[in-house]
Parts: structure tokens; sequence; C-alpha cells
């Protein structure tokens, strides 16, 4: 017990180093991903150390559940490749220590590392994303002179939004300008157009400075005189050179924080359950509105009441009123009326109804959202597990450290992860795929698998043996190898042509006999494939004499009865009798359908190639006993040495 828990404290120390050094290299890779999506907002904006060194302790605080899963992949891989390429692995389990009782204590530790991942997800991560999105919109905000994009409008300044055509980074010039100047009211709104200009921000920071060349100026003009009762269209005029100071602070200011609180990754798995239930409670309201307001349309129409309608209807079933017969009857611009006025009142209903719907769509959005972030705070801290139990399994069968193979191999299952979780992920977002479904298709494919490893592992299975697996495909398929006989270089004892001679004979009079009563053609009896089976022991018997045969054969100097062994195909003893060993499995495959056609046809066809191999045999055996008595091999003495 005593050296159980000093290999404990080994395993330990190494997988802890390794942890160490892998997080923080992976928090690293995860950060520089997320920077680069908001370089342009760090860049140019003259933010001090302060300011930045709150932004990437944020991020990294948000990145922290990311890089757990990968760091425990990475160091379990390396941590048991290292013990596996140092022999280490294998004096431990010569010792009688299972790769289970291994794993245990670094089961623990992750187990703890994944209860850790999850608080950071509840209560740190939602706090960071919130700080990280504040602190975006307060630099998006921060000299926007130097923000405005080209070909699209910008709204970052107070009350305007502008259009710029061109921009010369350089000189910071801006051509092609277009200004919409947008206040409380559009009477007094105004747009401006300019050939060239430039802004910049004023020494203290509080204004911003549009300087304007060549162009002209239109704004609707109020008169006050009249008490706004009427109103000079507008007024225009026609510059060369305007400047406009705009009221701007462009010191860096935190914007307010319950901005992004709306947002469900800024949420803790409490308020998140609680937010569901209002939002349930508000958009079935909603939805019920929208129910009665329907209703209402419907026996509402131009005054009708419920009740009218339906005395209407009495009256033109009793009547047996033809609608179509009195729409006919109408004059010609009666009956244009009557269609406009009914193709105006379906597109305004379904006007009311897409508008709704973009309520409703909004709504379905927002309560998928965070019903996703919910199931992903479980679902990324249960992945620590999973990966933990992919790659320490995958390192002792690897048996290779260091940071070639096991860095490829982390890289390749992290990829397949997030590939599922991201697919997942965007098509449960849109509604395309069930919630559950979508978010947990990652994990319910990725934790198989490292049982899979694991029981490998455990039992000392090849798992990465490429021959095992063509093998296993090949007999699923009836493929098989074709047999090779290489001649001998030294031969200690000759063949006994007579007795082989005689075998064959007798090997293809049991072949016809077993072929006439079998009847291979034919397709096999359903209730004695899946049900009743009987073992087939001739076939059985004949392929091991017959094996026996060409072993002793092999030891020939003849070429041609050489080339002649290489043409016996190797018999499938058993496929032709039933799918599998077990009579339960065989049960199984005929109640599901599918497979048990797929393995009834499967064995027919074994049947037609043991009918084919039978004749080849046949045939084969009258060749090589015709080329012994042809050479006199059968009256040789088989201690002779023939040269």
């Amino acid at each position: 017990m005593l050296g159980i828990k000093k290999l404990y404290i080994l395993i330990i120390k190494q997988f802890a180093l390794l942890f160490v050094g892998t997080f923080f290299i992976s928090l690293f890779v995860l950060m520089m991903q997320f920077v680069w999506q908001y370089v342009d907002q760090l860049i140019g904006k003259g933010l001090t150390l302060d300011i930045l060194a709150q932004f990437f302790t944020y991020m990294a605080l948000m990145m922290v559940p990311q890089a757990l899963p990968l760091a425990i992949l990475l160091s379990s891989l390396i941590a048991f490749g290292n013990l596996g390429e140092s022999s280490e692995l294998t004096a431990i389990k010569a010792a009688g220590i299972s790769l289970m009782q291994t794993l245990r204590p670094l089961a623990i530790i992750v187990t703890c590392i994944a209860l850790l991942s999850f608080y950071f997800q509840n209560n740190v991560g939602p706090r960071s994303k919130k700080k990280i999105g504040q602190l975006l919109i307060s630099m998006k905000q921060k000299s926007p002179e130097l923000e405005i994009p080209e070909g699209i409008f910008y709204d970052g300044i107070p009350n305007c939004n502008i259009y710029v055509q061109k921009k010369d980074l350089k000189s910071g010039m801006l051509y092609g300008i277009m200004i919409y100047r947008m206040t409380d009211s559009y009477e007094d709104a105004a747009i401006v157009l300019a050939d060239s200009g430039m802004l910049q921000s004023t020494a203290e920071k509080k204004h911003l400075v549009l300087t304007l060349y060549s162009g002209e100026w239109f704004e609707n003009m109020r008169n006050s005189e009249l008490g706004g009762a009427a109103q000079v269209p507008y007024r225009r005029e026609t510059f060369w050179n305007k400047r406009i100071v705009i009221d701007f602070d462009g010191d860096f200011n935190l914007a307010d924080a319950e901005v992004f609180g709306q947002n469900a990754q800024a949420k803790s798995l409490n308020q998140i359950r609680a937010d569901i239930d209002s939002l349930n409670v508000t958009y079935d309201s909603i939805g019920r509105a929208y129910f009665k307001e329907a209703k209402l349309y419907t026996f509402n129409i131009n005054g009708i009441t419920k009740a009218d309608s339906l005395r209407a209807l009495a009256a033109a079933r009793s009547k047996q009123f033809n609608f179509d017969s009195l729409y006919q009857h109408l004059p010609p611009d009666k009956q244009r009326q009557a269609v406009n006025q009914a193709l105006s009142k379906v597109n305004q209903h379904m006007s009311e109804l897409d508008f709704k719907s973009m309520t409703t769509s909004d709504g379905d959005l927002y309560l998928r959202q965070h019903k996703l972030e919910a199931l992903n705070k479980f679902v990324l801290s249960l992945s620590c597990i999973i990966f933990f139990f992919i790659g320490a399994p995958l390192g002792a069968i690897i048996r290779k450290g260091g940071l070639g193979i096991p860095i490829i191999a982390s890289i390749v299952v992290f990829i397949i992860f997030y590939i599922l979780d991201n697919t997942g992920y965007r098509m449960a977002k849109i509604g395309a795929w069930n919630i559950w479904f979508g978010k947990g298709m990652a994990t319910a494919i990725l934790a198989p698998t490292a049982a899979f490893i694991t029981y490998k592992a455990n039992n000392d299975s090849a798992v990465f043996n490429l021959d095992s697996y063509i093998t296993l495909g090949m007999r699923i398929l009836g493929m098989r190898r074709k047999r090779s006989v290489m001649g001998k270089e030294v031969i200690i004892n000759d063949p006994n042509y007579a007795s082989d001679v005689a075998r064959l004979e007798r090997i293809s009079e049991e072949v016809t006999q077993y072929s006439h009563e079998h009847n291979l053609k034919s397709p096999p009896n359903i209730i004695k494939v899946f049900f009743k089976y009987q073992p087939d022991h001739e076939i059985e018997r004949i392929s091991e004499e017959l094996e026996e045969v060409i072993e002793d054969l092999s030891n020939t100097r003849d070429r041609i009865i050489l080339g002649l062994l290489g043409q016996y195909p190797v018999v499938s003893e058993k496929a032709h009798t039933r799918p599998f060993e077990h009579r339960w499995l065989n049960s199984l495959a005929a109640i599901l359908v599918p497979v048990g056609a797929f393995l009834y046809i499967r064995m027919w066809t074994f049947r037609l190639r043991l009918l084919k191999d039978l004749r080849t045999i046949k045939n084969t055996n009258r060749k090589v006993t015709a080329r012994i008595k042809e050479k006199g091999l059968a009256d040789t003495p088989s201690d002779t040495l023939l040269i």
C-alpha cells in the first residue's frame, strides 16, 4: 500500500508540472485567437496600460474554462506517454497494478478541475464577459476619427450617421462624405454632402472638429414665429470650407454595464433559469394576445361580429348560396373592386403576421440562447473528464512522450470536438436541431470513444494495430488473402507423396459427396440459420485435412507442384452456416430486419463461394496428383533427396 502511495505521488507530480505548463500555453493560444478579432479596436486608440491590463485579465478569466480541457488532454497524454516510453508503465503493470488503479488519483484531481471549471463558468466567466463587452464598447467610442470605416454608415458619433466613400490613413482625409444629422424630430433634420473633409479631436478630448470642403448643406427649417404652424420647406447652403464642432467626450469612459446584462453568456445558472421562466411567461402572454387578435380579426372584418358571421353562414347554407355564382353576376368593375379589396385585406393581414413573427422569432432565439448557455456550463465541465480518459489511455497505448506525437494527437481530438460542438451549437441556435442534441452531440460521440480507448488500454489491446482492423474489415466484407506457398531452401524431410496422393483422392470424393448432399446453390433455411443452428463439422474436417496435405507438399522441390499449391483457396469453415457463434446474437439479428437481411444475403454469398471453392479444390487435387504420378514421385521413398 505504501508503494502505491509513492506511485501516486510520482504520477501526480509528473501530471501537475505538465498541466501547469500546457494550461498557460493553451490559455495564451486562445487569448491570441480572441485578440485578433478585436485588434483593430486596440491599436491606435491611445489606451493606457491599466485599461489594457484590465482587458487582458478579463479575457484570461473568460478563457479559463476553454483552456482547461485542452490542457488536461495534452498533459495527460504526454505524462502517460513518457511513462510508457521509459518502460515505467510496464513495470507498474508487472507489479500487479492495473491502469485503472494508476489513473485513480488523477481522475480525482481532474474531477476537482471540472468542478473548478463549472465555478468559473457560473461565477467568474459571466462577470468577465460583461466587463469585456463594457471595455470593447468603450474602446469603440474612443477616438472615432480612427474608427470610421469605408463604404458603410457609421453611427459611433452621437446624433450623427456618417458615410465615407474613401479614407486616406496617412493624411487622415475623408473623401465622398455624406452626413445625416439626427435629432428628436424630423422637422429640423439635416443632410450634409461634401467632397472631402477631416475629423479631429480637440486637445482636451471633449469635442470633435469636422472640417468639410466643397459641399452642400440641406436642412428643414421650423418657423418659430408662427409657433410651428407653418414651415419653410428647407434651407440649402453651398460652401467651400465649413467647420462643425460636435460635443464628444474622447476620454476613455466605461459604458454602462447594464447594457450587457441581457446577454446569456453574462449570466449565472440561477439567473438563466430565472430569466427563462420570465421569458416563457412574457412570450406566452404575447402569443395568447396574438391568438386573440387573430380570432377577433377573423370574426370582426368590416364591423361584422362573430354572431353575425355565424348567422350569415347558416343562412347561406340553408338557402344554398353559391358565392361563385354571386361573384359571376357582379359587373366587371364590381368584381375587380371585390378582388382588390380581398387582396388588400389579405396583404395587410400577412404584413401584420410577418411583423408579429419577428417578435416571436426573436423570443424563440433568445430562449434558445439561454438554454444553450445553461447546458454549455455542464458540457464544458464534463469535457474535462472525457478528455482525461482519452488522453491518459491514449498516451499509455502510444507510449511516446515529448511534444511530437502527443501534440498531434491532442490537436486532432480537440479539432474533432470543436467541429462537433460548434456545429451542434449553431444548428441548435437557429432551431434546426434540438438543444439537447445539438449541444450534447460532441459529448455523446467522445464519451463512448473515451470508454473504448480506456478499455483497450486497460486490457493491453492493440488499438492502433492496422493489420487487425484490415483483417476485421476483410472478414465483414467477405474478402480473404490469396494463399502463397514459397519454396524452402533447406528441406529436412521430403513429402510422403504416396500418402498425399491417396488423401487428395479421398478429399475429392468427399467434396463431391458434400456438394450433392447440401445443395449449396439453394438459399439457406432462415429458421435453421437464426434459430436452430447446427454446426457443420464436415467442412471443418475436410479443410483441416487439406491443410495438412498442403503443409506436407510444401516441402517439395518441384516448382510446378508449389505453384499448384498456391491455387488452393482458404476455405471459410463457418461463415456459410450462421452469422454469429452465440445463438442469442443470431436471434437478435433476425429481429433487427435490416441487419438480418444483410447477414442472410451475406451467408448465401458464402454458400455460393464455398461451392466454387470445392470445385477449385477438386480440380487442383486432380492436377497435383497427375503431376506427382507423371514424375513418379509417389514411387520414390520419402527419405530420398531429389536433385
